[in-house]
């Protein structure tokens, strides 16, 4: 099977192109000074933003191609993972609008483009919404997306004809290359593409709550609920389609790549790791078919080597994983969308391997990680870094983590700037915001994070009171249930992240120059007294003895770090706000926490 590639260089070819053409590139005069300053080199990043893309002024109603609206009813489903709910669905007999929405979008297209009118009303869309450059589809005040539940209509209409797996496309699972699903919302190596609403009554619906006729949702492929007949039909059960041994598709690996590969027992038989595990062992992505018979969940919106992307003013739900996922994108833009899907791996948008990027006036009400930057995960490392990368005037409820880098980093973040950003944890007695700013790598993740800078945020409601208690490999130096990594840190850097869900682990992170500011934690009443967190900061370097690589390796410690003038409120874990291991050159300065103010230097 041929496979298309984006060229890893064409981002930077496209953006060299797009500055050159419209002036839109910082000069001279503000690089010169973002050397002195990390934030006019962000505000050089703003400024490329300040002309709008442009489309044709014609517009392409789906009504005119067909598309008819429904009625939409309540049924019983869920709104977070196994958390019954009354949610909303089209009624029975609702028309399929997919076959009208992909003529508009041809037209739009082959008319030179222009906007593609989705009205007002129920929209049932049984397969993806596929953009093509110069084209922006426009959700209009009161319009109600809802993309079909049924798994079946995402295997249809892919460029990839894999027999019995369906037609797919050319995706990226958890930061791996992939044929699968396709998302609800997908392009590839488009440019000038838009995907906008009027406000968030403009709603794009994934079901991913909402059950089918045997009773299964998109979620339940996360891990099945504790009865059913199909336990095994999830992302975390050994699937017989998954060979017996790595060497079927990849016969040219030695004894101790086998070894390490597959491990101790069959768990990398899951599709959750198999698909990670052929990366690692190079296999290529045109064998790398998953689809029907897998339980790799799609995307909402993915976009895959674009340039020039604008996602703004809609209300996405339901998603079935990932919420956003541009992928090898350059100057791309997402602004006053609300993300409000609590489900399993909701994350709401996790740019990966893109640069320049801006992310203003959002709001996140997420079932994982708000923001997640992302950058490849084991070899799929062929489009770099994440870099240039701006976020402000935002708003993060629930969600695991606020501002997040990782976990899937092999491939370098670089240059990102988060400021004022208000922590609003507005559910925090219900559905709490876990951590504030947060990194996530490993000895399997690997890669960089550096030049990371946060300044004037607000915590009016602290984060999650309750530690969740991160499990290291046994026998290594960091006893069980003693470091709270997973939730209550306001700013938590987590090298040793799920350690025990990676087989290879020979690729030490590297995290350094990290300057944080201006961080102000509000206490909530709780009976023993204002807390506004487990803990303030929790800094877990790189553990050495998870290493297992066959050469020695330089392991490096946090390093270069500050963290000034910020007010961490009171935690509940008094007696040891900070926590430290291997870390080099960490200075606090003016930091108050439960009224004492530090000011010193920490090395572990």
């Amino acid at each position: 099977m041929a496979i298309k590639q984006i060229n890893p260089r064409r981002r930077a070819l496209l953006r060299a192109a797009s500055v050159s053409a419209a002036g839109l590139g910082v000069g001279a005069p503000a690089l010169a000074a973002a050397n002195n300053d990390p934030w006019a080199r962000a505000q050089g990043i703003i400024d490329k933003f300040r002309k709008p893309l442009s489309f044709p002024k014609r517009d392409f109603a789906i009504t005119a191609y067909g598309a008819k609206a429904c009625d939409a009813i309540q049924v019983s489903g869920f709104a977070a993972h196994h958390e019954p709910a009354q949610v909303s669905t089209p009624a029975p007999g609702a028309t399929d609008c997919y076959a009208a929405i992909a003529a508009a979008i041809a037209a739009c297209s082959k008319a030179g483009g222009g906007r593609v009118l989705i009205p007002a009303g129920n929209w049932l869309v049984k397969g993806p919404i596929v953009l093509k450059s110069n084209v922006n589809v426009h959700l209009a005040k009161g319009a109600h997306v809802y993309f079909s539940n049924d798994p079946e209509d995402f295997a249809k209409y892919g460029d990839y004809d894999c027999g019995e797996r369906g037609k797919l496309v050319i995706s990226r699972w958890q930061s791996n290359d992939v044929l699968n699903y396709s998302p609800m919302v997908y392009a590839y190596g488009q440019t000038n593409i838009a995907l906008t609403g009027e406000d968030w009554t403009s709603i794009l619906d994934g079901q991913g709550g909402v059950p089918q006729a045997n009773g299964d949702t998109w979620w339940d492929w996360k891990g099945k609920r504790k009865a059913g007949p199909r336990q095994q039909e999830a992302q975390t059960a050994v699937n017989p389609l998954n060979p017996a041994s790595i060497r079927s598709v990849a016969p040219g690996l030695s004894d101790a790549q086998v070894a390490l590969m597959e491990g101790k027992n069959d768990k990398w038989r899951t599709d959750e790791a198999y698909l990670p595990t052929l990366s690692e062992a190079g296999v290529p992505v045109a064998k790398r078919v998953f689809g029907r018979g897998h339980y790799l969940r799609p995307c909402m919106v993915e976009f895959i080597g674009c340039t020039n992307v604008l996602l703004q003013g809609y209300q996405l739900n339901q998603s079935p994983f990932w919420q956003h996922h541009p992928v090898n994108c350059s100057m791309l833009a997402i602004r006053g969308v609300h993300m409000n899907s609590l489900g399993p791996n909701s994350d709401g948008f996790d740019p990966e391997a893109c640069d320049t990027v801006l992310v203003e006036n959002c709001t996140f009400n997420s079932g994982d990680d708000c923001i997640a930057i992302k950058a490849g995960k084991n070899l799929d490392t062929q489009f770099g870094p994440t870099q240039n990368v701006v976020i402000q005037h935002c708003v993060m409820n629930s969600g695991h983590g606020g501002v997040t880098l990782g976990s899937e980093m092999s491939g370098g973040i670089q240059h990102v700037y988060a400021q004022d950003i208000e922590f609003r944890n507005a559910h925090w007695a219900s559905d709490p915001l876990n951590i504030a700013i947060r990194l996530k790598t490993n000895m399997n993740r690997g890669g960089f994070l550096r030049h990371f800078y946060v300044r004037n945020v607000t915590m009016p409601n602290g984060v999650n009171l309750k530690p969740q208690f991160y499990t290291p490999i046994p026998g290594g130096p960091i006893p069980p249930k003693s470091v709270a990594a997973g939730a209550g840190g306001v700013i938590t850097f987590d090298c040793d992240y799920a350690p025990n869900a990676d087989n290879v682990r020979t690729r030490p992170p590297v995290v350094e120059h990290i300057h944080i500011s201006g961080v102000k934690v509000g206490n909530v009443e709780t009976r023993d007294g204002p807390r506004s967190c487990y803990q303030a900061v929790l800094l877990l370097g790189p553990v050495a003895f998870d290493y297992n690589g066959d050469k020695p390796v330089e392991i490096l410690p946090i390093r270069d770090v500050t963290i000034s003038d910020c007010d961490f409120g009171t935690p509940v874990n008094a007696a040891q706000p900070i926590y430290t291991f291997n870390v080099k050159n960490v200075v606090l300065r003016n930091v108050t926490i439960a009224g004492k103010v530090f000011n010193t230097t920490l090395q572990a």
